[in-house]
Parts: structure tokens; sequence; C-alpha cells
């Protein structure tokens, strides 16, 4: 019985095969298999590679008299992304400079030759607004896109005064050389001072960059963060703190700055004062004891949560006594913990 079945079993497999052999070869077209080359639908690559070309030969016009020997150099504007020659993006130096016709000919009877018609550099640097453009006509895109009405835009900064076009290595690109905040203190030298402080963040270190949580080209977010709201920006880092908590610490689910200075503070970690005087500016009333105030002359009556109190009957100070209040009030941030109202646990 069993053999019968098996039997069976590989007749119908053998069936099956010579059908599927047959319905193959019915369907068996040359032309499908085994095209001519001239009948393929190949891309067409000679307009893709005669754009690169065309800037190269346009380039040549300029390269007669910019060479190596050129201070500032330009010529390694072929090892960046601006000089591949496979891209059809590669731009000419007529792309940014323009088509400078006066510079090119230099028809003028005086020695110095007329300036291009774009100028990024030097004295006679032209508008704002016109270098601008002429970068935003290819990078217009990404992160890019709040360009227009930024604060660096509407301040009057240019792509050229953090970029070098013409350098291998731009260091604002290098994230993790370290060179991409020095560029940023040229202008923003209080951040600069602050990173040096006590605590700070590892920017020192090339740990991380200035665009690690700041868009310079303009956000959706305030100071041009990366994200919509402080704490976003730092959650990004700091995935602990964001919840959500059964207990949560109302100060700290509105802004991060409430608390800290992104940049550096003499008061780790990154805090604005030290405890528990940053904690005294929300919660001046908290145990029953008196509080640092003006009100405490000498002689006088001692402020107290219940008001004014005689000198006799002072209890020592709440700073003194509790020294921090993180010593106690451990999960600031929030807490999970049933019982952990007061962060205590």
């Amino acid at each position: 019985m069993k053999l019968s079945r098996l039997r069976l079993s590989l007749f119908l497999w053998l069936l099956l095969l010579n059908v599927c052999a047959a319905f193959a070869a019915e369907n068996v077209n040359d032309n499908v298999f085994v095209k001519p080359a001239n009948q393929l639908n190949l891309p067409n690559l000679e307009s893709a590679q005669s754009k690169p070309d065309h800037s190269l030969e346009r380039d040549k016009i300029c390269t007669r008299c910019h060479d190596e020997t050129d201070k500032p150099k330009v010529l390694p504007i072929y090892q960046t992304p601006h000089g591949v020659r496979a891209d059809v993006r590669t731009p000419s130096c007529q792309s940014c400079h323009g088509e400078s016709d006066a510079h090119v000919k230099n028809q003028g009877n005086g020695e110095t030759r007329p300036k291009t018609e774009v100028v990024f550099s030097g004295a006679d640097k032209s508008p704002a607004d016109l270098l601008n453009n002429t970068c935003m006509s290819c990078h217009q895109s990404g992160l890019r896109t709040h360009w227009t009405s930024s604060q660096h835009e509407t301040n009057g900064v240019v792509c050229s005064s953090c970029h070098s076009a013409h350098t291998p290595k731009d260091k604002v690109l290098e994230k993790t050389a370290g060179t991409q905040s020095e560029v940023c203190y040229t202008c923003h030298k209080t951040q600069r001072a602050e990173t040096r402080l006590f605590s700070k963040h590892p920017l020192l270190f090339a740990k991380m960059a200035c665009s690690s949580c700041h868009n310079p080209h303009g956000s959706n977010g305030p100071k041009m963060l990366v994200k919509n709201s402080v704490n976003e920006t730092c959650y990004t880092c700091h995935a602990e703190k964001r919840g959500p908590f059964l207990w949560e610490h109302q100060p700290v689910t509105e802004d991060c700055s409430n608390c800290h200075t992104p940049h550096g503070s003499n008061n780790p970690p990154l805090l604005k004062s030290r405890s528990p005087w940053l904690c005294q500016e929300c919660h001046s009333g908290n145990h029953s004891a008196q509080i640092n105030s003006g009100a405490n002359l000498q002689e006088g009556d001692l402020t107290t949560i219940n008001g004014l109190s005689p000198l006799a009957n002072a209890a020592s100070r709440a700073q003194m006594a509790g020294r921090n209040c993180a010593n106690c009030h451990v999960m600031v941030h929030g807490s999970n913990h049933p019982a952990g109202s007061s962060f205590l646990r």
C-alpha cells in the first residue's frame, strides 16, 4: 500500500515537471533572452558625462592663471565634492563666480585686473544676498530648508563666513575633529568662555559639536535648535530623563534650562546655581526652618515659612541642615515609585 502511494506521488511529480517544461518551451522567445545591443534600452550616459566634462572645460579658462602658486590656494577644490568629475552636479568656476568676462579679458589699461562678478572674500566682497543666493541655487533643501529668515540670514551671515569651498576638509563639517566649534566661536565668544568652565559638555574633547544641538541654517525651534523645543533637543542624548514618570517635576517637564545652563557652569552638573539655593528659587517654604533672606537682620525677627519669628525661636537654617536637597531628593527629574511623590526614591 505504501509502495503504491510512493509510485503515485513520483508519477505526479514527473507529470508536473513535463507540463512546466512544455509550457516554457512554447513561450521561449529569443528576443527576450538574447537581444542585440542596439535594441537594448540602456541609459544614455552621454548627457551625464558631458556636464562634468563641460564644467572642466570652462574651468580651464580660469586655471590658465589660477594654478598651484595661488595664495590662497584654489585648486584643492578638485579634492572636494565640488570637484568630482563623475558627478553631473559638479559646478564650474563660473557657476559660483559668474561669467566675469571683464575679469577674464582684462581689456583695461590698469595694472589691476577687474574683480569677478561674485566675490566671496576680501574688501570687495559681494553683498550678502548675492553670495547666499549663489550657494542656495544648489544647496536649498535638507538642513537648509529654514535658512530664509533664520537668525544667521537676517544678521547678514553668509555661507562663506563659515564654510570654505576650496579646502579639502571644511572645518565646519569636521565634527569629530573639534574644529567646528572653533569656527562658531569666532562670533559666539561668550559661549566659548562658558565651555571652559568646570562643568561643561564635551565639546573640547570632540565628543560632540555645536551642530549636535543647533542647526546653523535655521529651524522651527528656539535658538536654532535641531528639535522643536529645548527638552526634545536634550532628550536626543539624555533619553533617561524623558519619562513619562508617575511623579513628574514640573520645571523639568517645562524646560531643562530652568535649572541647567547648556554651554558650561562652575556648578556641576551644568546647574545655574548651587543647591539648595537653586531649589529655593521655587521651593522657598519647604521644611520648618528659616531660609536665607534679606529680612533676617541682626537683632530683628527671622523669616520662616510661618512668617516672622523671634530670634530665640530660630531653628537651624535649612541650607546648613540639609547641605544639598539632592542628598535626599535623589530622583529630582521624576520618579516611578508609588511613594515617590517627593522624589525621595
